[in-house]
């Protein structure tokens, strides 16, 4: 019987792989599509460990989606970075965990909230977890152009990633220090999708396919470009 985890790894292992600072390669990255993150010394087998899969609901908005998680200090903005948070709190018994859950995105929250809230100590946090996110985590990124094949595809991953009974995190990983079951069982910084259906093995192919052709038309559009600016610079 294939091993349909192990293959998802392989597949992704093999992308062209980002890290922070990666704003000189943004226009590489698609403006739509689905995010593979990496974590810095978890690993499947001889692979590196995926830790999360995610994408983004509005159109033209997976790059900043990715900034979100990487660059923006803003917690209420990015659950991934919330999480770390909690983390980080939880594992030094940290009072301040109960009002890290606090949100001040809408006026309402922010006047009911925000009088609660030691802006100072949470901008102290914010940096350790940017700290923790730039230096620790790497992502590949493939296209996917509509909402809904983002959401069905990042579903099946994320699914496929969490039944699995062979992924165990290492001893270490922070994700074991956090509040949610759901991510010290699943490995994944994620809460999201975790026990939904499965990839099938037709619908992993597919998915695989769907991946060799953007690789392959990347490629090709990259060899073009450098062709065409070569016969320029002649």
């Amino acid at each position: 019987m294939r091993n349909l985890v192990l293959e998802l790894h392989q597949i992704f292992n093999g992308q062209k792989r980002y890290s922070f600072p990666f704003e000189h390669f943004i226009n590489e990255i698609p403006r739509n599509g689905i995010y593979i993150i990496f974590e810095n010394r978890e690993k499947y087998k001889n692979l590196d460990r995926i830790v999360r899969v995610g994408t983004h609901t509005g159109n033209n908005q997976l790059r900043s989606r990715l900034n979100q998680h990487f660059i923006k200090e803003n917690k209420n903005r990015s659950i991934f970075r919330k999480n770390i948070g909690r983390c980080f709190l939880n594992k030094e018994n940290q009072p301040y965990l109960s009002l890290w859950e606090l949100d001040t995105t809408s006026r309402a929250e922010k006047e009911r909230n925000l009088k609660l809230l030691n802006l100072d100590f949470e901008k102290i946090l914010e940096q350790r977890i940017s700290n923790y996110v730039q230096t620790n985590l790497s992502f590949c990124v493939f296209q996917l152009d509509t909402k809904e094949k983002r959401l069905f595809w990042e579903r099946k991953i994320v699914s496929t990633l969490a039944k699995a009974t062979d992924i165990k995190s290492s001893e270490n990983w922070l994700g074991n220090q956090s509040t949610k079951d759901k991510i010290r069982v699943s490995g994944l910084w994620q809460v999201n999708e975790l026990y939904n259906d499965s990839l099938t093995e037709l619908e992993f192919d597919q998915l695989k396919n769907k991946i060799v052709l953007l690789q392959n038309t990347s490629l090709y559009q990259a060899k073009k470009s450098r062709h065409i600016n070569g016969q320029i610079s002649n």
